[in-house]
């Protein structure tokens, strides 16, 4: 149990061996303190226990707001990309049960569906789309914003259907409702992704946490002696691992540990397309 709970998350995770790593640093640096406990200087430098208390109640305002507001947008980031697997999922089966459609329309365009996902992750990170159909990533170089240019694609299929006569108003209208809502989910992460949290409130929960860290061991030396240096090392591993990982989570799209599975959403999408279009297949072979 204690392995499992405390000692092999840190050794697995590379935020919280970084996190350590700086507790250490924090920690060795307490050993100054004690020093001059035990020297001929025990009486230079003190700093009243006072000062810590009330630094603490200013610290827990400041972290609280920082760790609530970065965890509001990472669940934000969730939320949406949430719907983006409901959205294709829906999407996949108005296209694919549509009864005059030619089959290899339907699937073509199921692979566009499939497709958007990959194309918002690379977008969000800002990285040329190199996991599609080649043909598809020729297309995507061209153009500054590729959801965009993807969706644009999948309302040319279904205009031309509505030309043919495959679909009628009433069916484009009902897939419209899933359609826009791709652009409306790839809008609400380019503002998580472009409007961070306002850099003053970031600098001022840093500024507390480093003066807090730094004058703790000289604040608690005089009573906990020897001990000062564990549990200023202790006290500097949750107050920066907060700090720490609410600087990671709210930019929730990139690849550290506590960013979204964004491959592993794209990979559900890409399985439940797959096999909405297969199973619609059969339906309508075994109906046939």
């Amino acid at each position: 149990m204690l392995t499992q709970e405390f000692i092999r998350p840190v050794l697995h995770s590379r935020t919280l061996r970084g996190v350590a790593g700086l507790a250490l640093v924090v920690g060795l640096y307490a050993i100054l303190a004690v020093w001059k406990e035990n020297s001929p200087y025990s009486e230079v430098g003190d700093i009243p226990s006072e000062v810590h208390t009330s630094l603490t109640m200013v610290l827990g305002f400041l972290l609280v707001f920082r760790t609530n507001a970065a965890y509001s947008r990472w669940w934000e980031a969730r939320t949406l990309w949430g719907g983006l697997v409901n959205a294709s999922r829906n999407l996949t089966i108005k296209i694919s049960t549509l009864p005059r459609s030619p089959r290899d329309e339907v699937e073509a365009t199921g692979q566009l569906i499939a497709a958007f996902p990959k194309v918002l992750k690379n977008h969000l990170r800002s990285e040329a789309p190199d996991d599609l159909a080649p043909w598809l990533v020729e297309e995507l170089h061209r153009v500054q914003h590729a959801p965009g240019f993807l969706v644009s694609m999948l309302y040319t299929r279904l205009s031309h259907w509505k030309q043919q006569g495959w679909i009628d108003g009433d069916e484009l209208r009902v897939i419209d409702r899933e359609l826009a809502r791709l652009l409306d989910i790839c809008g609400g992460c380019e503002r998580i992704l472009r409007t961070r949290i306002v850099r003053s409130y970031r600098t001022f929960a840093r500024q507390c946490v480093l003066i807090f860290l730094l004058t703790l061991p000289w604040g608690i030396v005089n009573t906990f002696q020897w001990w000062t240096i564990p549990l200023t090392a202790i006290t500097a591993y949750f107050m920066l691992g907060m700090e720490i990982v609410a600087e990671h989570v709210e930019e929730p799209f990139g690849y550290d540990d506590d960013d979204l599975d964004l491959d592993g959403l794209c990979h559900t999408i890409e399985a439940s397309v797959t096999e909405l279009l297969s199973s619609t297949r059969l339906s309508n072979t075994t109906t046939t």
